[in-house]
C-alpha cells in the first residue's frame, strides 16, 4: 500500500478530547475516527491491526477444537425474557430494546448466551454430541452511560465470544481449563502482558469466573493482589484474611442511649470503641420478590453486593426502600435484624461467635451493647460478603494485600446450567434421561485489546507495534531524488510484495523528517530507507522501530533480506517511554 493513497490523515497535534496516550496516538495515526459517543470507525491501518488480532484468536480457538459460527446481533426479546435478563436491573438500560414494524420486541445483543443456548437446544440431542465449543467474532452493542478512553470503553464494540457445552461439571471444568490456556497464548502472541485474576460473575451468573487484566494506571477496575504468593482478584470478588478476635466472657445485652449516632464513626466516638466493635446492618430488597435482605458485617468493613447476591443464587439486589423498612419495623440509622421476623439475614465471616458487638436497636437514639452471635442473632447464613481492602491479609498466605488499577480484556465464566434450564436446552444421557446442558462462556474485547496494546507499546514519538499484530511488516521510505533512484525504490517495493511481505510504501515528495516522523508515529516494526547514500553502497538502511540506530544491509540479493525481515522478533519487554503501574 502506498502512503500517498492511504485513506486517513495523520494529525500533527494531539486531539484535545483524547485523554489516554493510546487513544491520542490512534487518532493521530489515523487508525480510528469517532462517529458518535462510544462509536468508532476503523480506518485501513486500524482495521489491519484488528484483522491480525482476529487471526491469532482464530488459530488458538481452532487449536482447541473451536468451531466458528455467526449469530444474529438483533434478537427476539422472548429469549432474554426467558433467561430473566430482559427485566433484570442488570444489564438494565444498557440493553438496547426496540420494536420492529409489527410491534415485536427486539434487542441489540451485548452478548449471546441466550442466542447460543437457543441454537444448542435445536442442535444438541445426545451426550454423544459433546463436548462442543463454538465461537464467533462479531459487533455488539451496549448502551454504556460513560464511554471513555477511545476503544477502552465503547457502546458498539467488536468481541470474540465463545460458548462450550458439556455433559456435566467435570466436562465444563475441562473446557474452561482449555480456553484459559488458549487465552494465555492469545495475549502472549499479541504482545500484551495480562494477569488472570479471580472475578465475580455478575449478571452472567455461574460459580467460577476469571478476568484477564492489563495493569494500567488508566484502568477502571481495581485489583487486589499479593506480592508474596501471587494471589490476585478483582476487588468485586477478592477475599481477605482478617485478624481473629479473642472470645469474651458473656455479658447481658444492654440498651444504651446513643443520640445522633446514625453512622458507625459517630457511634464509635460516642461509646469510645473501635468501628470493628460494632455491627453494621446494610439493607437490600430482592428485585424478584421485594423481600428484605439484611447484610450484617463488622462496622469497619463494607459489604460486597456481588458476593451477597451470589449467596442468594445470583438474584439482583436493590437498596431497601423507606416503605419496606417502615413495614418491617426497621429504623434507618439504628437498624438491626435483631428481633425482626421478616427478611433474610446473611452475616459476614468477620462477625465472630463469642465476641461482643454494638448493634442497632431499631429505636431512634439507641443501640444494643454486648450483642453476641448466635446467642442474640441467628443469621440464616454466614459467608464471605465483605469487600477486600488494601492492607488486609492475603487469604492464602496472610501477607498484606495491595491494590492496582487494570483494564479487563478478557473474561471467562463457568455458567453451569442456568441458561439451559431457563431456555429448556437439554440432552439425553446414556440412560435416556433428559439432562440440562452444562455451559461455559468466554469473551475477548478485540477493540479493547487493540487499545491496550497501544497503551502498552508506545514512546514519545508514536506507536511501537508488536510484529504479530502490526498493520504492515515493513515501512519502506523512499528518499529518492533522481529517476534512477525512484526506480530502485519502486523495484524493491514490488519485489518485497511479490515475495509475500506486507509493505507500506512512502513514495511521497516530502522531506525526510516528515516521512521519518510519520513512520515513528505509525509504529510499523521495520523501516527500510532507500536513499542516494544507501544506493551508492548497494544497500538499504534498516531500522527496527524499538531500536535507536539504523544499519546498512545489502539490497541484493533480495531473498536473504526478505528472510531476515520475516525473522524479525519483537522483544516482549521493549517499552521505551511507556508508563507502567
Amino acid at each position: 500500500m502506498r502512503v500517498s493513497t492511504l485513506f486517513g490523515q495523520r494529525l500533527r497535534e494531539d486531539p484535545s478530547d483524547a485523554g489516554l496516550p493510546g487513544h491520542r496516538l490512534a487518532l493521530r495515526a489515523g487508525l480510528i475516527r469517532q462517529m458518535a459517543q462510544g462509536i468508532y470507525s476503523y480506518l485501513p491501518l486500524g482495521w489491519r491491526v484488528i484483522r491480525n488480532i482476529e487471526q491469532i484468536i482464530r488459530e488458538e480457538m481452532d487449536g482447541i477444537d473451536g468451531q466458528e459460527v455467526s449469530m444474529p446481533v438483533v434478537q427476539p426479546a422472548e429469549l432474554w425474557q426467558a433467561s430473566g435478563r430482559y427485566q433484570a436491573p442488570s444489564p438494565g438500560a444498557a440493553l438496547a430494546r426496540f420494536e420492529d414494524r409489527a410491534g415485536h420486541p427486539l434487542v441489540l445483543a451485548m452478548t449471546h448466551e441466550e442466542a447460543v443456548t437457543d441454537l444448542a437446544r435445536q442442535e444438541i440431542r445426545s451426550y454423544r454430541q459433546m463436548p462442543s465449543l463454538v465461537y464467533q467474532i462479531q459487533v455488539k452493542f451496549r448502551d454504556e452511560p460513560r464511554s471513555r478512553g477511545g476503544l477502552v470503553r465503547t457502546r458498539e464494540f467488536l468481541m470474540k465470544d465463545a460458548y462450550s457445552f458439556d455433559r456435566d461439571e467435570e466436562g465444563l471444568a475441562t473446557a474452561y481449563h482449555r480456553v484459559f490456556g488458549a487465552y494465555e497464548r492469545i495475549f502472549a502472541r499479541c504482545g500484551l502482558p495480562v494477569r488472570p485474576v479471580e472475578a465475580a460473575s455478575g449478571m452472567m451468573g455461574g460459580k467460577v469466573s476469571h478476568e484477564f487484566m492489563y495493569l494500567s494506571p488508566h484502568g477502571e477496575d481495581e485489583l487486589i493482589t499479593c506480592a508474596a504468593c501471587g494471589y490476585a482478584a478483582n476487588v468485586e470478588g477478592a477475599r481477605a484474611r482478617l485478624a481473629p478476635r479473642m472470645p469474651e466472657d458473656p455479658q447481658p445485652v444492654e440498651l444504651v442511649a446513643t443520640p445522633g449516632t446514625t453512622t458507625i464513626a459517630a457511634l464509635a466516638e460516642c461509646l469510645g470503641i473501635l468501628p470493628a466493635d460494632t455491627l453494621k446492618a446494610v439493607l437490600y430488597q430482592r428485585a424478584d420478590s421485594g423481600a428484605l435482605v439484611f447484610a450484617v458485617i463488622r462496622g469497619d468493613l463494607e459489604v460486597n453486593p456481588l458476593k451477597l447476591s451470589a449467596q442468594l443464587g445470583g438474584v439482583d439486589l436493590l437498596p431497601a426502600s423507606a416503605e419496606a423498612l417502615r413495614e418491617a419495623g426497621v429504623v434507618a440509622g439504628y437498624a438491626s435484624p435483631i428481633g425482626l421476623t421478616s427478611g433474610t439475614v446473611i452475616a459476614d465471616e468477620s462477625v465472630q461467635p463469642g465476641c461482643h458487638y454494638v448493634a442497632g436497636a431499631n429505636r431512634p437514639g439507641y443501640h444494643l451493647r454486648n450483642v453476641r452471635i448466635p446467642r442474640d442473632l441467628v443469621p440464616d447464613r454466614v459467608a464471605d460478603i465483605s469487600l477486600a481492602r488494601m492492607g488486609d491479609g492475603c487469604p492464602r498466605c496472610g501477607a498484606p494485600l495491595e491494590a492496582v488499577r487494570a483494564i479487563e480484556v478478557g473474561h471467562i465464566f463457568q455458567l453451569g446450567s442456568r441458561y439451559a434450564e431457563a431456555l429448556q436446552a437439554s440432552y439425553l444421557d446414556e440412560a435416556g434421561r433428559s439432562v440440562p446442558l452444562m455451559m461455559g462462556c468466554y469473551g475477548i474485547g478485540i477493540g479493547r485489546l487493540m487499545a491496550c496494546l497501544m497503551e502498552e507499546h508506545h514512546d514519545d514519538r508514536g506507536l511501537v507495534w508488536p510484529t504479530a499484530v502490526a498493520p504492515f511488516c515493513v515501512h519502506l521510505v523512499s528518499l529518492a531524488r533522481e529517476p534512477a533512484e525512484e526506480t530502485a525504490a519502486e523495484q524493491l517495493y514490488r519485489r518485497l510484495t511479490d515475495l509475500g511481505m506486507s509493505v507500506l510504501y512512502d513514495e511521497r515528495p516530502e522531506r525526510a523528517g516528515v516521512k521519518f516522523n510519520d513512520a515513528d508515529l505509525l509504529g510499523v516494526p521495520v523501516r527500510l530507507t532507500v536513499s542516494p547514500r544507501s544506493l551508492a553502497q548497494g544497500a538499504v538502511e534498516i531500522k527496527l522501530r524499538w531500536e535507536s540506530e539504523p544499519k546498512m544491509v545489502p539490497i541484493e540479493p533480495v531473498g536473504p533480506l526478505v528472510e531476515g525481515l520475516r525473522d524479525v522478533r519483537w522483544p516482549l519487554r521493549a517499552r521505551a517511554g511507556t508508563e507502567r503501574v
